[in-house]
């Protein structure tokens, strides 16, 4: 693993984990349709920017193009719906746990699409403690008395989310691997902006513009780094470490989440931050590790 691929990252993390916050924040004014329509628009915005300063071209072919229809599709226009729908149901630490599956869908999902993501028993082990770690990190936020017994479609949606998630970036590994990070971004953003404008009107009729000027920075936060600079740090990294590797990026969410409120909301630190971090990170570690075994003597002719 290379310095420039753990930066990537680590920033990523930083990133996509303030997300949820900003999402509860937009939700409360618009729908989830709508959010989804405008954050699409801040990002494209951007990729279009990105894509003139790096001169590349738009792919032309109809296998690309039906390629990037899926991912517009399951890797942005449908995950990106379910989890702002679902949080309209369920709270955001809820949200963080369901999504910290998207690794384990992944896993057994690349294990039969891919060559060279297979199921290993580290694997799975890292993924499992990791998965711990989500747990130990939100379980302050959740009720004793029924954590999952609350809203079960907003709990359903946001594990569909992830489902899809899974399924999209191992499809892109296996048919996109080729293409730019800053082309990728690019045209999963297009495509899934041009499908959420097309359904957005329909659902959530009369169309609600926000007013909000703290609802409009959540769109651009979510937009220009949720979606333009993180879809091209994800699809970087998919391409330099397989699907199962980047998914982890997920399990990176709930630790920024309590960091943040920590130093913006004046929110006291306790053992969950601690030993839910160092499981996150041991998940991460263990995932990653390569066991390499030394070669066998070779025999020589005198023997």
């Amino acid at each position: 693993m290379k310095l420039k691929e753990w930066s990537a990252f680590g920033l990523l993390g930083l990133v996509w984990g303030s997300s949820f916050l900003w999402i509860k924040i937009a939700v409360a004014e618009i729908g989830p349709f709508t959010l989804v329509a405008f954050r699409l628009l801040f990002g494209l915005i951007g990729m279009l920017i990105v894509m003139r300063l790096s001169g590349r071209a738009f792919p032309r072919d109809r296998k690309t193009l039906l390629a990037y229809l899926f991912m517009g599709v399951f890797n942005t226009a449908l995950p990106f719906t379910l989890i702002s729908w679902g949080e309209t149901k369920i709270d955001s630490g809820l949200a963080s746990i369901l999504n910290g599956s998207v690794p384990l869908f992944t896993i057994v999902i690349a294990h039969f699409w891919l060559h060279d993501d297979k199921i290993t028993l580290p694997r799975i082990a890292g993924l499992i403690v990791g998965f711990t770690g989500v747990v130990v990190l939100v379980s302050r936020d959740l009720d004793p008395a029924g954590a999952f017994g609350g809203d079960s479609l907003g709990q359903l949606a946001v594990l569909a989310a992830s489902c899809s998630y899974a399924t999209a970036i191992t499809f892109s590994r296996r048919r996109l691997r080729s293409q730019p990070p800053v082309v990728q971004a690019t045209m999963v953003i297009l495509i899934a902006d041009a499908l959420m404008w097309l359904t957005a009107p329909i659902v959530e009729r009369p169309l609600h513009i926000p007013s909000l000027p703290i609802t409009w920075f959540a769109l651009a936060w979510l937009g220009l780094l949720g979606s333009c600079l993180a879809y091209m740090l994800f699809f970087y990294l998919i391409n330099a470490w397989g699907p199962t590797r980047a998914s982890l990026v997920t399990y990176v969410f709930p630790v920024v989440g309590l960091l943040l409120g920590i130093i913006f909301l004046g929110e006291s630190a306790d053992w969950r931050l601690m030993i839910g971090s160092l499981l996150v990170v041991a998940g991460i570690v263990v995932v990653n590790l390569k066991v390499r075994l030394r070669p066998a003597p070779v025999a020589t002719a005198a023997e």
